[in-house]
């Protein structure tokens, strides 16, 4: 942004003129007085400039506690959870994913990771009453293709999957025009999508949920070893760029992460408790999230009625509003439902 654009004193604008100051960012990278050395304006009119350059650089004005407190504030709902769409998860959960947080799930392939995914798409377009956020879901594969035969036989269970809604409000709702699919075979096209394409989504409230399946994909085929700077590099942009999603339109994130082997004896306080696989992209990315939940796939199976199942456990690894638990789970027709007559498996942090 110009300097001639802030809104200043004629005085001012014209001193930062001559010191040849162009921009508000020259304005932020220079010290107070440094500035008031190049301008030859007073320390009181130095003041103004920074806070109107800061001003100009600040997205949107911050909130008061009051105002969320009191519920106020319409640009952020405290407290919104996404319901998973199964009351025995959401216990775990607390309710479901937090609005407003980058959501990592990662797991071992075959363990559910996609399925819980799907059904997120779904639960998302339920009206908050039922735990949903009354909107749509954009769906962005960077790796397979994304399994709509698998969406459309969720679509046609979740009068058995969500008892608690009435059938006659689920037949109303049109699941399939809401869910948005794109695909991105490298990190440009992908930044491309997250910067442009999607921000028109959740700009216009055609979704509310973001899923990306999955993020390790792309950085273990376009980096080497070698490369693992520039790789972490391009990490914080694109978790920069979740995150300005995720708040500017109070938006969950969910991303699909692969898993990498651990080394016996290694300690992974990151990591999941009881495994010999931790998440994978390393300490730099597992800062960039909120909540991270793992999912994996055990050796027992569980049946209900003509159905059977492997026996899955969906844990939370770290989150600041959870407790360190797990909860056993399966696979069903009508979705990933918690298994309710097992216990959920606590442990204190």
């Amino acid at each position: 942004m110009d300097c001639d654009l802030l809104e200043l004193h004629p005085r001012i604008i014209a001193a930062v003129r001559r010191a040849k100051v162009k921009s508000v960012r020259d304005v932020l990278c220079v010290s107070g007085p440094d500035l008031q050395r190049l301008t030859g304006l007073s320390r009181s009119d130095i003041q103004q400039l920074i806070l109107a350059a800061a001003s100009a650089c600040r997205r949107s004005r911050p909130i008061p506690a009051l105002l969320l407190h009191q519920g106020e504030c319409l640009r952020f709902e405290s407290g919104l959870r996404l319901s998973v769409g199964c009351p025995v998860l959401d216990q775990l959960l607390r309710g479901g994913l937090p609005v407003g947080g980058v959501t990592e799930l990662s797991g071992e392939s075959g363990a559910g990771k996609t399925q819980l995914a799907l059904q997120l798409c779904l639960s998302v377009q339920y009206p908050h009453h039922h735990g949903g956020l009354g909107s749509g879901a954009v769906y962005i594969c960077t790796e397979d293709r994304f399994p709509s035969r698998r969406l459309q036989q969720l679509i046609g269970q979740q009068v058995y999957l969500r008892t608690d809604v009435p059938p006659a409000e689920i037949s109303c709702l049109q699941f399939s025009d809401h869910v948005y699919i794109e695909h991105t075979a490298d990190l440009v096209s992908l930044h491309t999508c997250l910067s442009q394409r999607i921000p028109l989504l959740l700009a216009r409230g055609l979704v509310r949920l973001v899923v990306i399946d999955s993020v390790a994909s792309l950085f273990r085929t376009e980096f080497q070893a070698v490369d693992w700077l520039e790789r972490t590099r391009y990490m914080l942009t694109f978790s920069s760029c979740l995150h300005h999603l995720s708040h500017e339109f109070n938006t969950p994130v969910l991303c699909i992460n692969q898993v990498t082997g651990v080394f016996s004896g290694s300690i992974d306080s990151l990591g999941p408790l009881s495994s010999n696989m931790s998440p994978a992209l390393g300490l730099g990315w597992a800062n960039q999230v909120l909540v991270r939940l793992m999912i994996h796939r055990l050796r027992g199976t569980v049946a209900r009625g003509d159905q059977r199942s492997a026996l899955r456990r969906l844990e939370v690894v770290f989150a600041p509003h959870l407790a360190r638990g797990s909860q056993d789970a399966a696979v069903w027709t009508e979705g990933v439902q918690g298994l309710a007559d097992v216990p959920p498996f606590n442990t204190p942090i």
